[in-house]
């Protein structure tokens, strides 16, 4: 197997995996930073959490590579990355959509906003 159908196949898990307090997988709200693919039997992943002080920041990744190693038969070794930081920003469009369907807002549009407002009081301070 080539390393884009492995990389491919590893997605397809991750889109599967979901977080455990949003709901969503991992992959679409943006939480995949990098899947580096070592050999047919390994694979490395950079992953961030939604926030520094996530609970669940033990759990998530024994999930992953539980569910890498039990779809795949592959080996996962996770590195979890704050920098950069995680943001609603990072979500796929079919995270955004998920997101919307679940709870009704559209937390990507939210935050641009908060954003936008964020610049221009600062800017208004000079």
């Amino acid at each position: 197997m080539s390393t884009a159908e492995i990389k491919r196949k590893v997605v397809e898990v991750l889109e599967r995996v979901a977080d455990p307090e949003i709901g969503i997988d991992l992959y679409n709200l943006g939480m995949i930073y990098d899947v580096e693919v070592i050999d047919e039997n390994s694979v490395k992943i950079k992953m961030s959490l939604t926030t520094a002080l996530c609970p669940l920041a033990n759990i998530i990744p024994i999930i992953v590579v539980d569910e890498l190693k039990r779809k795949l038969g592959i080996d996962a070794s996770i590195e979890i990355v704050y920098d950069p930081p995680w943001t609603p920003l990072r979500m796929t469009e079919r995270g955004r959509r998920l997101f919307i369907e679940r709870y009704g807002y559209d937390i990507v549009g939210d935050y641009i906003k908060r954003q936008k407002r964020t610049r221009n009081e600062n800017s208004n301070e000079d």
